[in-house]
């Protein structure tokens, strides 16, 4: 798959969590961060989106310990949260 349709594809999956919580967070990271990715970041986040959203939620605001593999400067963008913007 080309790079273009993946990225809109993965917008998408980042975007229709299945709370509106989950949707601002995800949905948020990816529209913040996605065109400086590289294709590792693009595997990454791929690969976070297979997680469960609470356990996504909670590595993102501190209440629990991220797992090793997704460890690094990824998720320390994550956690940073400054990406979400509150809906008017």
């Amino acid at each position: 798959m080309d790079r273009p349709s993946r990225l809109k594809r993965l917008r998408f999956r980042a975007w229709h969590r299945g709370t509106r919580e989950a949707d601002l967070l995800i949905g948020g990271f990816f529209d913040f961060h996605h065109e400086s990715w590289t294709d590792e970041d693009v595997d990454w986040f791929e690969r976070l989106l297979e997680e469960q959203d609470v356990d996504i939620m909670a590595w993102a605001i501190g209440t629990a310990a991220s797992p090793a593999r997704f460890d690094g400067a990824m998720m320390a963008r994550l956690q940073r949260l400054d990406y979400i913007k509150h809906p008017e």
